[in-house]
């Protein structure tokens, strides 16, 4: 691997991560993503939960996350917005929701929303780097495991819930959520219920992103029953969000989602096997482009099934040391159709089946993990219907695929509060549909998008190195990776231009999705301290991360990378107030793709505030949270280059927000 190049050391010392801190990243927290439970050498995780995650929530799933480190967010005005981990997005990023994956249209375009409101999640899990192991080639980058409660996690007696509401922000947005659940501790059950509505996002010197605001619903019903030896549950939830999109002034789109989700345990099973679990899902998700006379441009239709069997062995003693594993099974079907102006993809229908395997061996200070994962992939295209006027995605055809991932990993507790670990691992990923079939117009890139239906697997080899120490009110934790390609699916600019179909307009830039050898490498810092030991302590946050990658044949960079960031926070606790400053330099991106722009650095700076009292069973808790306090002019390097000049980041803002729980 090569030397990783960091800034110059002033800068370097200006870690920071001030909110963004909050998130847990010790090896011994509880993952639920993790099927043996805690985040571990082969699946570095943070949780972000309770007060961190309230503190940290935001419009989107991609502007909650956005700051933590080695994650960013794409951006395609306000609504739009999913995660970006150690530089990937799209379909190296598994989202899930309560364990099972979130279908949506997110990862085909920017301007599509994922379908998910933020003020309902509960706890959100970032696992990076090996996690494609245990949830398949869409995992390259890292998995992003978003719970709801709607199938209470736990037996529930008597009655809880929580109401909240917020208003603010560039996006002068009003929102109220409420949930409530109860039981008798053998039959439990949770209902809720969400809505927002924004306006045009703002900007410095009181400019707004036209066609930019929103309005969105949801809600569900969950319940769950225990028995001896384990549970079952059921839960329904409809989503529905309105928003129009900035780069397009008279297109809103109008986005639906229904989705039954199934979970169940057992537990203190006989044999080799200790505890089953199992978790199933159907997603039914719409979402038309409705132009400004009313009409609908383009429909996009998919209908997703998931099935996920995970099977946890009986400890054994081996060697000195325990033993213990996991076995599983997943199957996903996932069928897509897009209709009207910018069906650029035809209907397609594309079959998952995994096993994989994860086994652990730890005894004393060392412990060794090792996995591997085997799929089989159908992708097949409808092709063109019979009843086309123009042909533009040829006849029926399907590829099948054999994607396979390995990993291993090695911990060791050098001392009590010293922890190092080291992972290897082998990811592949079979192409999905629109990097296999897509031809067409893009209108929201305002590019010509072409695939390649004899795009092979992309293969790459990954190392990550990770190094913690934890006092008792002190804390520090670093990583280093790099990825390396032999085929990297990447869409790349051709230097030709293709004229629109209709002749009404200027010709349009074409991109082909290749295979090309590529490489990535980075670097994540957090640490806290704190500085004063009293019954108002005062914690100084810091975190660093960059991200670089190019193509290994000519060294072109990939695109909408994530430049390096570095900040710094102070937090203050007294009694029930907790108060705290952040500052983030984000540097000029100047290493960008051919077809791109180079992105100006910023500095941006948050301050907030909560009140927190606690009632017996009941609390409160007020919320004031001002970001951009420098009313800076910022444009995230993440973003398509067509959304990136259209919609900047909001100007300052003040954001309130009452919370209560019993």
């Amino acid at each position: 691997m090569n030397s990783i190049p960091f800034p110059p050391l002033g800068a370097a010392m200006l870690l920071v991560a001030g909110i963004g801190a909050h998130a847990q990243s010790t090896p011994q927290v509880v993952v639920t993503g993790n099927p043996l439970g805690r985040g571990d050498a082969l699946a570095p995780a943070s949780v972000l939960a309770g007060d961190a995650l309230t503190l940290r929530q935001g419009a989107t799933i991609g502007d909650t996350l956005a700051g933590l480190p080695g994650v960013a967010a794409t951006a395609f005005g306000p609504q739009s917005s999913r995660p970006v981990i150690r530089g990937q997005d799209g379909e190296r990023i598994r989202l899930l929701g309560n364990g099972i994956a979130s279908t949506d249209a997110s990862s085909l375009s920017q301007d599509h929303a994922v379908a998910i409101e933020p003020l309902l999640v509960e706890r959100i899990e970032v696992l990076r780097g090996p996690a494609a192991l245990l949830y398949g080639g869409s995992a390259t980058g890292g998995v992003i495991d978003l719970q709801d409660g709607r199938i209470p996690r736990q037996p529930v007696r008597g009655l809880n819930g929580r109401a909240e509401l917020r208003a603010g922000g560039a996006g002068d947005q009003r929102a109220a959520v409420a949930a409530i659940g109860g039981g008798d501790g053998r039959w439990s059950w949770h209902a809720d219920a969400a809505g927002r509505r924004t306006d045009d996002l703002r900007l410095p010197e009181g400019l707004r992103v036209a066609n930019s605001a929103g309005n969105s619903r949801s809600g569900a019903v969950g319940a769950r029953t225990d028995f001896t030896g384990g549970w079952l549950g059921m839960a329904f939830d409809g989503y529905r969000n309105d928003y129009g999109v900035a780069v397009e002034p008279d297109v809103t789109i109008r986005m639906r989602r229904r989705q039954w989700q199934m979970a169940g345990e057992f537990t203190g099973l006989s044999g080799p096997l200790a505890q089953l679990e199992w978790r199933a899902g159907a997603t039914g998700y719409r979402h038309q482009e409705v132009e400004g006379g009313g009409e609908v441009g383009t429909t996009f239709d998919s209908h997703g099934r998931h099935l996920r069997l995970q099977a946890r062995q009986a400890p054994r003693v081996l060697g000195g040391g325990q033993w213990q594993g996991v076995v599983g099974l997943q199957l996903e079907r996932t069928d897509f159709e897009a209709l009207g102006e910018e069906a650029f993809v035809p209907p397609t229908a594309t079959r998952h089946a995994g096993v994989f395997t994860l086994q652990e061996w730890r005894a004393g200070a060392w412990s060794a993990s090792a996995g591997g994962r085997l799929d089989r992939v159908r992708v097949a295209s409808a092709g063109d219907a019979a009843d086309a006027q123009v042909e533009r995605f040829g006849r029926a055809q399907q590829r099948r695929y054999s994607p396979a991932q390995a990993a291993v990993a090695l911990q060791w507790v050098a001392a009590p509060a010293w922890t190092l670990r080291a992972a290897l691992s082998h990811a592949e990923r079979a192409p999905s549909d629109y990097e296999l079939y897509a031809n067409g117009h893009h209108v929201a890139t305002g590019s010509y998008e072409r695939g390649d239906p004899a795009l092979p697997l992309e293969r790459g080899h990954h190392i990550d190195l990770g190094l913690q120490w934890k006092g008792t009110a002190h804390q520090l934790a670093a990583s280093v990776y790099a990825m390396r390609f032999s085929s990297y699916l990447a869409l790349q600019a051709t230097g030709r231009e293709i004229a629109p179909e209709d002749d009404d307009g200027e010709p349009l830039p074409e991109f082909q999705h290749r295979a090309v050898a590529a490489r990535l490498h980075g670097a994540e810092i957090e640490g806290r301290w704190r500085l004063t030991a009293a019954d108002a302590p005062i914690d100084l946050r810091a975190a660093f991360d960059m991200v670089r990658g190019r193509e290994r044949d000519g060294g072109t960079p990939l695109p909408r990378l994530a430049p390096w960031r570095a900040t710094l926070g102070l937090e203050r606790t007294h009694g029930a107030w907790r108060m705290g400053v952040e500052a983030q330099r984000v540097a000029t991106q100047r290493r960008v793709a051919d077809y791109d722009t180079p992105t100006p650095g910023y500095t941006w700076v948050r301050l907030w505030a909560a009140w927190h009292q606690q009632f017996g069973e009941h609390s409160l808790q007020w919320l004031a949270r001002l970001d951009n306090a420098g009313d800076t002019l910022a444009w995230q390097a993440t973003a398509l280059p067509k959304a990136r000049a259209i919609a900047p980041l909001g100007g300052r803002a003040l954001t309130l927000g009452l919370r209560a729980t019993w």
